[in-house]
Order: structure tokens, then C-alpha cells, then sequence
């Protein structure tokens, strides 16, 4: 590695942690505001973003028209933008405003009946709205653990995880060692989160559908079910542009409880899929959902052909 790179990696973390720390004392309606100016420019200017939102769009609403999905992918990049301006509100500023900020919650008695029970609760996160927000609210209202790893930008790990941990939660490494701490959490009846739309390594998921079209999936949660018989809900913080956050917890999809692989896993993207009904633009539909295909899993020679990017 150069010796530039490590200078490189430091300046931008430096810039970002600046940049978000000024952020957090902004209003979120003059944050909204930006993210509107902001959101468009990417659209145009930011081809890869543009484009696999675009195709992705195309593959879950073949339905709608050419245009309607253009306008999807705009108001989506857009949301997606708030999201990135909004880690420094999430993250560092100060608690009662990021409470304040959540003006409706929605399902909660599903996380207060399943530890009644003497059951722990599995949290489902895709990424819609703004996960940090929902990271906010959970960890000060349980215990909770969720998995964790590192930044690309080697310096933005110290305000990631004091960020995400400043209200409680208990930060896991994405290995063995972190599933035997979830398993923990769930064992003493606590909440723990999983990111259900995450394309896992091969080796570490099945393919199951996601909007008709199979998808690699990961077979983590019917482990941790099995073992706990922890309740499994899908969880996310809708924005309410200029206004804040409404959380929803949405019970799941029975498929998730199955011993099966690929049918929880199927449950498992039919619970992504009832959250973004709640708005579809603000999923983040910029991600590769469907990168790996069936065809290079079964050894396909032309398996490169049945990619979608």
C-alpha cells in the first residue's frame, strides 16, 4: 500500500467526522432541504448509483412506467442522501433531540410481549429510512446487541462505533465469536439486530426469491431461532421529511420460523419486502441486492450473462 493512501483515508475521515458534527446541530427540515438539492446532482451525476438503482427498480416494478420508476430513483437517491447527512444527528447529537425527533412508534408491544414471554427478540433492520435512528431508539429502550463491521475508511471507526454505541448497544464482530454473543443476548431474553438484506459471502446463505427474483440470502437467522425460540420482528425508522421519524416494528413473516433454510429465507425477504411497502423510496435500492447469481453457484459456464450488473 502507498503511503499516500493511509494520508488519503485519514483526511477524509477527518473531513466526513467534521462535516457530520456540524451537521448534527441542524434542524432535520434543513437537512431535508439539502438532501433535495443534493439528491437530484447524484442522480445525474453519480452513473453507478443511478444505474443499479434504476435496474433494480426495473426488475421489482416492471409494472410501472419508464418514467414513474425515473421519479422513484430520483426520490430514492434522495432519501438515500438524507440518510448519509443525518449520521451526524444519529450519531452525535444530543439525545434528547434524536428522542424528541421520533414523533410516532408504531408495533412496539411485539418487542414488550415477546420478552414478557421470556423470549428474546430478533430485529430485522433492512436498509430504508434511517437505520441509525432505529439503532438510536432500540438501544434506549432494551438491551440490545447487534453485529458490527468496520468502516472501509479505517479512521471513521472510533465516531461509527462510539455513535452507534452512546446509548448502549453492545457492538459484535461479524464472525463466530459475535453469533455466540447474539445468541447470549437472545438467551437472556434481549433484543438483538440482523441486516436481513445484506448479500452474505457464498457458503453463508441460500438463494430464495426477493421481489421474484432469487436472491443470495443468509442463513443466519433460522440458526438463531433454533436455538433461542426468539421472536423475530422486521424493524425500521420511516423519515418524515422535515419532521422526524416514525419507527415501525411489523411482525414477521411465519416462513422466517421455519427449520428450513431457503424457506426462512424466503420469509426473511418477504420481510424486507412489507417494509419497503411502507415507502418504497426509501429503500436503498442503489445496493447490488442481486450480484451473485444461482448460475456461477451451479458451476454455469456463461454464468456472467445472467447478471443483472
Amino acid at each position: 500500500m502507498s503511503a499516500s493512501r493511509p494520508r488519503s483515508s485519514a483526511i477524509q475521515a477527518r473531513l466526513a467526522t467534521t462535516l457530520w458534527r456540524t451537521l448534527a446541530g441542524r434542524r432535520l427540515a434543513s437537512l431535508w432541504r439539502l438532501s433535495r438539492l443534493i439528491g437530484p446532482l447524484v442522480y445525474r451525476l453519480s452513473r453507478r448509483e443511478r444505474d443499479v438503482t434504476e435496474i433494480n427498480l426495473a426488475q421489482v416494478y416492471p409494472d410501472q412506467s419508464a418514467a414513474a420508476r425515473r421519479g422513484l430513483a430520483r426520490d430514492s437517491l434522495t432519501h438515500s442522501t438524507a440518510t448519509m447527512l443525518e449520521l451526524g444527528f444519529a450519531w452525535m447529537a444530543d439525545p434528547n433531540r434524536v428522542e424528541t425527533s421520533i414523533v410516532e412508534v408504531h408495533g412496539r408491544e411485539l418487542l414488550d410481549e415477546a420478552r414478557a414471554q421470556g423470549r428474546g427478540v430478533i430485529v430485522l433492520a433492512p436498509h430504508f429510512g434511517n437505520w441509525e435512528v432505529l439503532n438510536f431508539w432500540l438501544s434506549s429502550h432494551f438491551p440490545f446487541t447487534a453485529m458490527y463491521e468496520p468502516p472501509k475508511v479505517e479512521g471513521l471507526d472510533p465516531v461509527t462505533r462510539e455513535g452507534r454505541e452512546r446509548m448502549g448497544a453492545k457492538l459484535v464482530p461479524t464472525n463466530p465469536r459475535g453469533v455466540a454473543a447474539l445468541l447470549k443476548a437472545l438467551k437472556r431474553c434481549e433484543a438483538i439486530g440482523i441486516l436481513p438484506d445484506q448479500e452474505p459471502n457464498w457458503g453463508s446463505g441460500v438463494f430464495a426469491p426477493f421481489y421474484g427474483r432469487l436472491a443470495y440470502t443468509a442463513t443466519l437467522l433460522p440458526k438463531l431461532v433454533a436455538r433461542t425460540d426468539a421472536r423475530v420482528v422486521t424493524g425500521v425508522a420511516r423519515r418524515i421529511p422535515g419532521r422526524g421519524f416514525a419507527i415501525h416494528f411489523l411482525a414477521a413473516d411465519e416462513q422466517v420460523y421455519s427449520p428450513d433454510e431457503e424457506q426462512s429465507a424466503t420469509g426473511v425477504n418477504a420481510c424486507v419486502e412489507d417494509a419497503i411497502a411502507l415507502d418504497p423510496a426509501q429503500y436503498q435500492w442503489e445496493y447490488k441486492r442481486y450480484r451473485k447469481v444461482i448460475e456461477e453457484q451451479e458451476g454455469h459456464p456463461d454464468h456472467g450473462s445472467f447478471r443483472l450488473y
